[in-house]
């Protein structure tokens, strides 16, 4: 069990509790109190969720996620979610890695180079439907069905179910908008069966069709793991922790970043304009958008007694590394409160450290630069609408639950 500390010192002693939606509504003060946490010490202890410590800087972070030996990928969760292990997330080396290399059939440069086109192609379709309004309601128009529609053609599942996941992943992640705990909890149970039975269903068909067909899903499905005696084929539970994993990360992670990436860069349209008249920097635009508001903060539990940052941590404690926090540690990041599309260097975490980096980074690169470059070109002059509110989120996985923009209308050809 996880040990609330009645000895750590006061000034070390925090309420902070990352799923309180008063921190993200109605005005996202995440940062802020990040920033003041941080100024105090760069590990806190939260009484929240039975007690655990809490990592804000960028050294102490980094030592964290690639030390899995001393600091266990499972229980990745403060609160429990219900839907078994995540997996490879909740599993540490060596049994990490061969779930791991399960889906690298998924992300290698052949795969990842043959989405390019088609993922253009999701955007400029989802542009097309708001670009002669002059208005849109960014996230639910766009920053939350591209990630959805692409994860769908990275797996060759119909496109068309785009929708389901969209609602089924919001449901998982933060429950029922307004509604009790018990209403939360039982509408995310619910949510997490049905993506479940969809991944069944998707795992018996495959298993039906044989190791012959080529499709990607049909390649893990068939993938074996282990080695000699130990080598086996995944279960069918296996297979849908997997894709169940790949859903949530794949999603929400990149909605958010390109909610972020608008509200940002039109605070700051002298930066705007750099990509519009010079589209070659939005690569690093992208790092930029990435570090500037980091998504995640991921759960460890110490497996022996050890010290961060000279404070003891005990056997069993619960950790939860803030990536946000760390992507604004002024000694790693000159100015990081400070938008900067040409930052060199740029060693933000946002996609984590160690053996559990991300497996889609590239991916996500990929999407967010494509939405970058379509934008800027489509409708450049966007702006956040004065007259509607933002919404956002807090959570393990934060992020931009609406963003409605303003922009001069696209003149149709």
């Amino acid at each position: 069990m996880p040990t609330v500390h009645e000895s750590v010192p006061a000034h070390l002693q925090t309420d902070f509790a990352i799923f309180d939606e008063s921190i993200a509504q109605p005005v996202d003060r995440m940062q802020e109190i990040l920033a003041k946490m941080a100024a105090v010490s760069p590990v806190m202890h939260s009484s929240a969720y039975g007690g655990h410590w809490v990592v804000l800087g960028y050294e102490e972070v980094h030592e964290v996620m690639r030390d899995p030996y001393t600091y266990s990928s499972h229980p990745n969760n403060l609160l429990p979610h219900g839907a078994g292990k995540f997996l490879p997330l909740e599993l540490d080396p060596p049994e990490h890695g061969d779930y791991r290399h399960a889906l690298q059939p998924l992300f290698n440069p052949k795969r990842m180079a043959a989405l390019e086109p088609e993922i253009r192609t999701i955007v400029n379709e989802l542009i097309d439907g708001f670009a002669d309004r002059g208005e849109a309601e960014f996230v639910s128009e766009f920053a939350h069905e591209l990630p959805a529609r692409v994860f769908l053609a990275l797996m060759d599942w119909p496109l068309e179910d785009a929708p389901f996941f969209t609602h089924a992943t919001d449901v998982t992640l933060h429950g029922v908008p307004g509604g009790t705990e018990e209403e939360s909890h039982a509408a995310r149970m619910q949510a997490g069966a049905d993506m479940f039975m969809y991944y069944g269903k998707v795992v018996a068909d495959r298993r039906a069709r044989g190791p012959e067909a080529d499709d990607i899903t049909s390649q893990i499905v068939h993938q074996t793991i282990g080695s000699g005696e130990n080598a086996r084929q995944l279960s069918d539970e296996e297979l849908a922790n997997m894709f169940f994993l790949l859903c949530i990360a794949g999603l929400h992670t990149v909605q958010g970043t390109l909610g972020w990436s608008m509200m940002h860069l039109s605070q700051r349209p002298d930066q705007r304009q750099k990509l519009v008249e010079d589209p070659s920097l939005i690569p690093s635009a992208v790092e930029e958008m990435l570090r500037i508001e980091g998504a995640v903060s991921a759960g460890r539990r110490a497996t022996k007694d050890t010290e961060l940052a000279g404070i003891p941590i005990s056997e069993g404690d619960r950790v939860l590394v803030v990536l946000s926090a760390a992507n604004r540690d002024g000694s790693e990041f000159p100015d990081p409160d400070d938008v900067d599309v040409l930052r060199e260097p740029n060693r933000h975490l946002s996609f984590g450290a160690g053996p559990h980096r991300c497996l889609g980074s590239h991916l996500a690169r990929v999407e967010i630069r494509i939405a970058l470059e379509e934008l800027h070109k489509r409708i450049p002059d966007y702006r956040i609408d004065p007259a509607r509110p933002s919404v956002f989120n807090a959570g393990q996985v934060r992020g931009v639950v609406e963003l409605p923009v303003l922009f001069t209308p696209e003149k149709r050809s």
